[in-house]
């Protein structure tokens, strides 16, 4: 747990240590289900940022009803925008979901200045980068850490919004209208393949009856994601080498019986550090899973009983 605890701040941070098909491994083997990571000099969301419950398959996640609409879950940093009498005031990370890191500069760049609605309003989304960008993910939220505002203004980044609280429509898909109408880009609009995503998200269509559902200490009821599965090829492993890397830092990886990937004969894969080694109870001879990780880099996501 306490490696998953480390590897979920870095996440959040904006700063990976391990690829989400390994986090999701690790934390569906171990039953770790906490999101974000705690903010201790953050401001708090005018609205808190719930998870989505994740399954693997529909099967798992219940019967669908008629009510249920879906849309792409991108993959990016998801932040929080705040609109004060119509007018942008601040941007945040999603940091623990109650509290985030104030990135109102950078957001400016990204967003409207001004919306069609009174009071406070906040619309939530996230910050992406186009798939073509290798470590897209990492691409996107490494751009919020930026300290130089020339830099930032040269990443090819976008925001894209997909909630609106408090919500003044009676549908989704009426939000995602209304959001449209106020300058924003939505998940309802983004072409196929444009941005990186990991999966589907499925949300009651009727705002109110999502509403009445309620939520869980982490989630809201009336709504999940489905998560894609990313199947492995299996393989032995024969030993572990331990390499410098060019900032100074020893890292192990794996030697693998060569085994065939996509169009690519994998030999070598990352193991991150000692602490993942131990996660996996990996040790030379057992049988482990690997897959490609963005299509290019061989990582190993667990050990298999054979």
């Amino acid at each position: 747990m306490q490696f998953l605890e480390k590897a979920a701040t870095a996440y959040y941070a904006g700063a990976p240590i391990i690829s989400d098909e390994e986090f999701d491994a690790l934390s569906g083997e171990y039953g770790y289900d906490s999101v974000g990571h705690n903010i201790t000099d953050g401001i708090s969301h005018r609205f808190r940022m719930y998870s989505l419950q994740k399954y693997f398959s529909l099967e798992d996640a219940g019967p669908l009803v008629p009510e249920y609409i879906s849309s792409p879950k991108l993959d990016g940093a998801a932040v929080s925008i705040l609109y004060v009498s119509g007018q942008y005031a601040m941007g945040l990370t999603r940091g623990d979901g109650k509290m985030g890191r104030d990135i109102t500069d950078k957001l400016a760049h990204l967003v409207p200045d001004a919306i069609g609605l009174d009071g406070i309003v906040q619309i939530t989304g996230e910050v992406v980068a186009p798939a073509h960008i290798p470590n897209a993910r990492n691409y996107a939220s490494g751009a919020l850490n930026l300290k130089d505002m020339e830099e930032f203004a040269t990443r090819d980044i976008s925001f894209i919004a997909y909630d609106i609280a408090p919500n003044p429509f009676v549908y989704l898909r009426s939000s995602f209208v209304g959001l449209r109408r106020m300058g924003f880009t939505t998940v309802a609009d983004v072409p196929e393949g444009l941005y990186p995503t990991d999966g589907i998200v499925y949300r009651i269509n009727d705002n109110e009856k999502f509403a009445e559902l309620g939520y869980t200490d982490h989630h809201p009821r009336g709504a999940f994601a489905l998560k894609e599965v990313k199947s492995g090829v299996v393989t032995k492993l024969l030993d572990v080498e331990w390499q410098v890397g060019k900032s100074g830092v020893v890292s192990p990886v794996a030697i693998l019986e060569p085994v065939q990937i996509g169009d690519a004969t994998v030999s070598r894969a990352t193991l991150h550090n000692i602490e993942y080694i131990r996660s996996l109870n990996l040790e030379l001879g057992c049988d482990v899973e690997v897959i490609r990780s963005g299509e290019i880099i061989p990582r190993i996501v667990r050990r298999v009983e054979i």
